[in-house]
């Protein structure tokens, strides 16, 4: 278990997705241009793609974890790392990305 102190030090911010694309010879991951107000975007490869489609997350303002360390994925560096869960409810899969409006983007969550 993490105690608050830790908790307090993951930066969550909202953000909006400006473009998505399926990753290249993955049926699992897509990569996502995110903005969070700043300059420039922030690249994101998230293992979502079995859930929802690239077209589908274009244009979400979502929670994204934004101060991990930088990580290689399939070729490209994801700078952040989008919350979302999935459940198993008869038989099906149920997914949701934590969602924002926009006015939000930017902003720290917590």
């Amino acid at each position: 278990m993490i105690d608050i102190e830790q908790f307090k030090n993951v930066e969550m911010k909202v953000g909006k997705v400006l473009e998505a694309s399926a990753v290249p010879d993955s049926n699992k991951l897509l990569l996502l241009k995110v903005s969070f107000g700043e300059k420039d975007t922030r690249t994101v490869v998230s293992g979502i793609a079995k859930y929802i489609t690239p077209e589908d997350t274009q244009g979400k303002c979502c929670v994204f974890v934004t101060n991990l360390p930088e990580r290689p994925l399939a070729g490209f560096v994801s700078q952040a790392m989008v919350l979302a869960v999935t459940k198993e409810v008869e038989g099906s899969t149920v997914f949701s990305l934590f969602e924002a409006p926009e006015i939000f983007v930017g902003e720290r969550v917590g």
